[in-house]
């Protein structure tokens, strides 16, 4: 490697760490700002924390990468066109082409070990993340309670409350609790009008402390058969009761025992596409089911229509209300017409919403396979819009290049959504929106290219008054000079 190449890859590495540093940083807070909320209140130590953000970090480096080569690209071309450097090595009969080859090549080999990363880290991450946040938010079942629900994450009790309030939620009313106990243990039931949560001395406890209520129980353990028949049902009142729940069991698992392994998220390339056959399987039988019942309806209305008692002709009649079909054979005949069709029209409707379901859910399925491989493709895009851009307007710093870095990648970001949306409702082929921003990019990176090789002035101010002076001409005045007035 010649020194003008280590010289350059050197350049370009100095914003490179910074801006990625910069960038990683922001969406990590972003990751933490969204989830706070499953942190709070769970008793989680830092490390655990810590550990959790570096697994949901890893799906962050997909998007961060390309972007950070934009900017740096811009950035690097653009200090070298400003220190005259750019010109030297013209000057020196070395191409811009020639310039741009090492850094070409580096971004290539990150390219590839995203790819690497994104096909292989990145479904781990995100199968330990998806587990950890699950049992995250199973480890404090005090905040996780959902009002006029019955919940069974305490082990032994089924619980529900009908309205759950407080800065906290530690509020309660209509409290219901019950034990769940067989047939041969005692039955207890408390019910109370309001409660609320509070700190037990023991961690492995939540204490819950009732107001105005009732214990409801039957003392039926160790009694025989016919004792237990004649044995009467125990109401207690009281004013107040505190309960503690044991959950040892929740707040002592493992936070990062695996629970949900099933997801195609959770795959690599190579396996997608043994996903896709599969759902490509599944959805032929769903389908033939569906136009098997779909036919079964249709033939039951033409037989219905084919049976000659059943040909009888007559007018709609508008205001229908199928009141007197008894007393008139027609009238009955065309009412059951009527019923029968609109079964038919809305078999026919659930059975569009099924399908619609099913592609929906392939779409995402190859959009998330497609992916892995077109963000890589997006580095490389992006390498050659900045290294153009950069020679181009000769800006160094972290002033215009970071904002047309932002334009561009906002302008990716809109049309990878927006494609996406339309795949995610069954309104265009995943594979082209996986692959449209991609497609609409490397257009422009070509024509920008081929602007900085011919050291095209595309940002020269006075180029495009120029052009223009010959319609603002026509739409100015002339003034004179003031001694001519």
């Amino acid at each position: 490697m010649k020194k003008l190449d280590k010289y350059i890859i050197k350049t370009f590495f100095g914003p490179f760490f910074f801006i990625f540093s910069v960038l990683f940083f922001i969406f990590i807070v972003n990751i933490i700002w969204v989830q706070m909320s499953q942190f709070t209140g769970k008793g989680l130590t830092y490390w655990e924390i810590i550990k959790f953000l570096f697994y949901m970090s890893a799906n962050v480096v997909s998007m961060v990468l390309p972007l950070t080569i934009l900017l740096s690209a811009i950035m690097t071309f653009g200090d070298f066109g400003e220190r005259y450097e750019l010109a030297a090595m013209k000057a020196a009969g070395i191409s811009l082409t020639r310039v741009m080859a090492p850094l070409f090549i580096t971004v290539t080999m990150m390219s590839f070990v995203l790819f690497l990363f994104s096909n292989n880290v990145i479904p781990d991450f995100q199968r330990k993340a998806k587990n950890m946040l699950f049992n995250i938010v199973s480890s404090k079942p005090a905040l996780n309670f959902t009002p006029g629900v019955f919940i069974d994450q305490i082990s032994g009790y089924s619980v529900k409350f009908d309205k759950i309030s407080g800065e906290n939620k530690e509020n309660l009313e209509g409290v219901f609790l019950h034990k769940n106990s067989n047939s041969y243990e005692n039955q207890q039931t408390i019910i109370a009008k309001k409660g609320r949560f509070a700190k037990a001395p023991d961690p492995n406890y939540l204490k819950l402390i009732l107001y105005s209520g009732y214990i409801y129980e039957d003392d039926i353990a160790n009694k025989a058969y016919n004792e237990r028949l004649n044995q009467p049902n125990q109401s207690i009142k009281f004013d107040s009761l505190a309960f503690h729940f044991d959950i040892s069991e929740l707040i002592n698992q493992a936070i990062e025992s695996e629970k949900i392994t099933d997801d195609y998220r959770f795959q690599n390339y190579f396996e997608v596409n043994e996903t896709l056959a599969k759902t490509d399987e599944n959805n032929k039988v769903s389908i033939n089911s569906i136009s098997n019942q779909s036919m079964m309806t249709v033939n039951a209305y033409v037989q219905y229509l084919d049976n000659p008692h059943n040909k009888t002709k007559v007018d709609p009649t508008p205001n229908f209300t199928g009141e007197g079909l008894a007393a008139d054979k027609k009238m009955e005949v065309f009412y059951n017409a009527y019923v029968r069709l609109n079964n038919l029209k809305d078999s026919n409707k659930q059975s569009q919403e099924q399908i619609l379901e099913m592609k929906k859910y392939k779409n995402k399925i190859v959009i998330y396979q497609q992916r892995i491989l077109s963000y890589s493709v997006t580095c490389i895009i992006f390498f050659m819009i900045g290294a153009s851009l950069g020679s181009i307007i000769r800006k160094g710093g972290m002033g215009l290049p970071v904002v047309i870095a932002i334009i561009i990648f906002i302008i990716f970001y809109v049309i990878n959504l927006s494609v996406e949306n339309l795949s995610w409702k069954g309104q265009l082929d995943p594979y082209l929106a996986t692959w449209a921003p991609n497609m609409i990019l490397f257009p422009f990176a070509i024509w920008l290219t081929y602007k900085a090789l011919t050291d095209s002035q595309l940002f020269d101010i006075e180029k495009y008054r120029t052009l223009l002076k010959p319609i603002t001409k026509r739409f100015t005045k002339t003034k004179e000079h003031k001694r001519y007035q």
